[in-house]
């Protein structure tokens, strides 16, 4: 498991820059307007968003784990103190789909408990086309 900080950058190319040569590491992941380091030494997932205009520098946080059961521990943890905020399962996100569960924490900072299942080409799952209104019955 290894502890993920995702950021608000302005420039996506200078925090590449900054954090290879922070971390001594290489960019793991990297498409428009998005990166990520998976650095070993400490274990973290470095996560940077190109979004100038944020008001905030940290998108969330969240915890990277590699077998599925810690994901369900986790669930299982958030669920009994009640602080799920919701949970995913097979969700296209950061260009891999993953399982999750998220909480917020009191103050509104968003953490996620996660598990890559596959690397996805897309960011994110298209939002969903509204179903086209009935042409027959009371309605049509």
């Amino acid at each position: 498991m290894r502890l993920q900080l995702a950021l608000n950058v302005r420039n996506l190319e200078e925090a590449i820059d900054f954090y290879s040569k922070m971390f001594g590491a290489e960019v793991n992941k990297r498409k428009p307007g998005y990166a990520n380091f998976a650095i070993d030494d400490p274990p973290l997932k470095l996560v940077l968003f190109e979004d100038p205009n944020a008001d905030q520098r940290i998108n969330h946080l969240g915890v990277e784990v590699f077998d599925g059961e810690q994901v369900a521990a986790a669930t299982e943890r958030l669920q009994a103190a009640d602080m799920v905020h919701l949970t995913e399962e097979q969700a296209t996100c950061c260009y891999a789909v993953q399982d999750k569960v998220w909480a917020r924490e009191p103050q509104g900072l968003r953490w996620e408990w996660y598990k890559v299942t596959a690397d996805s080409e897309t960011f994110s799952e298209p939002e969903p086309k509204p179903e086209p209104a009935p042409t027959t019955g009371c309605c049509g």
